[in-house]
């Protein structure tokens, strides 16, 4: 007999046409201009190992003190973080995971059941979907709408409560999207929970990646009318994704919080997963997180300005507002499916991009690009899509 498999893991991992292009044409030796990096530790930019390795040797990471939150001075140290972006945490709020995903998956087992509902924006990252079904989740996806700017659409976010569903979720800015949720929509979010008895999770991997003047504040900060529970780690902050460092920060009413940090011990309790070598290098690689940020900030910003200048030179395609984090999405012509558009580019151009529909975009006409990319690579990706476009509007 064939072995048995659960059902939450049937997914369809067969490679995608795309995936496979560019498998083989790298494996040929073909060039790749590619706009889809998200790994910063290949991305060119440097990395002070004299600073950062030697914190992993800190002795006090040979003693076995298991605390389910995680040890008090990475607890502090993460409490200290928040006081850039006016927040005050208490670390008895703090837990540590060894990743955003890890704090994901302890919140899906602290507030739902089998087949309960988390909402979640869309567009949006699909990682989350793996995530569901591994605990059992149904995500229902509420929409964003574009007007000179992304918003929450309100309406539908409410047409989507049912006596399932247990806890909103958004990602602040949002990825792809890169929009920070307004202050008018955060009030309206937690009115929203506190009438329907939900819990607000909020993702802020990419808060410290603003491509604009002036810092959004963290959902740490201010009020916690409803439960809330704020997400981020290392992994972005201090662009060390190889070292597994997250946590979540609970905020709310009692006696609801207590319950929630009383059950959210439990959890943690029985995992157990972050190692102390991390632990105890966590404060100094904080400290040393700004110059790994300034770089990324400054790699940013430039592709962006790059970006608007060529698509300046031409008009077929534009690109949507974007307040932070790592990625553009362009508005192209619709004349194909964007996986259709995305092979053509790398067959005809040698140019990776995201096809929208990767990140949930409705309809055709949407690509999503990263602006982590080396300049010299990403300004000539952009020339590529911009130059595929034209050649197409010429033959017609």
């Amino acid at each position: 007999m064939k072995p048995g498999f659960s059902a939450r893991t049937s997914w369809n991992t067969e490679e995608t046409e795309c995936a496979r292009t560019l498998r083989e044409r790298r494996a040929a030796g073909l060039p790749v201009l590619d706009l889809t990096a998200s790994n910063p530790t290949r991305c060119g930019f440097e990395y002070d190992a004299a600073r950062l390795l030697p914190p992993l040797a800190d002795p006090s990471a040979l003693d076995y003190d298991p605390d389910p939150r995680g040890m008090l001075r990475a607890r502090e140290a993460v409490s200290s973080y928040y006081v850039s972006h006016r927040a005050e945490i208490d670390p008895e709020q703090i837990f540590l995971t060894t990743s955003t995903s890890e704090a994901y998956s302890y919140l899906f087992r602290l507030l739902c059941d089998p087949g309960d509902e988390v909402l979640i924006a869309q567009p949006s990252y699909p990682l989350f979907d793996f995530l569901a079904d591994l605990d059992d989740v149904r995500l229902i996806p509420y929409s964003l709408f574009y007007d000179y700017g992304w918003h929450l659409d309100l309406q539908s976010l409410r047409e989507k409560i049912t006596s399932r569903t247990r806890a909103i979720a958004l990602v602040h800015p949002n990825n792809p999207t890169g929009h920070f949720s307004t202050l008018q929509e955060r009030l309206q979010l937690e009115a929203v929970c506190r009438e329907h008895g939900l819990a607000l999770i909020v993702d802020e991997v990419f808060l410290d990646y603003p491509l604009g003047d002036g810092a959004v504040p963290s959902f740490a900060s201010g009020d916690h009318p409803a439960l809330t529970f704020v997400l981020s780690g290392l992994s972005k902050i201090a662009a060390l994704p190889q070292m597994k460092a997250a946590w979540i920060a609970c905020f709310g009413p009692e006696p609801a919080l207590a319950e929630a940090i009383r059950r959210l011990e439990v959890i943690a309790d029985t995992f157990l997963s972050m190692n102390a070598p991390i632990q105890c290098a966590l404060p100094a690689w904080l400290r040393e997180s700004g110059n790994l940020r300034e770089q990324i900030r400054r790699r940013t910003s430039a592709n962006l300005a790059a970006l608007d200048e060529a698509l300046a030179a031409q008009t077929l395609v534009s690109r949507l507002r974007v307040d932070a984090g790592w990625y553009a999405v362009l508005r192209v012509p619709a004349i194909a499916g964007d996986e259709e558009i995305s092979l053509r580019l790398l067959l005809d151009h040698g140019v990776a991009v995201h096809a929208g529909r990767f990140f949930g975009f409705p309809g055709s006409g949407w690509l999503v690009v990263s602006l982590l990319t080396h300049q010299e690579v990403f300004r000539a990706g952009i020339d590529g899509i911009a130059s595929y476009f034209s050649n197409l509007d010429a033959c017609t």
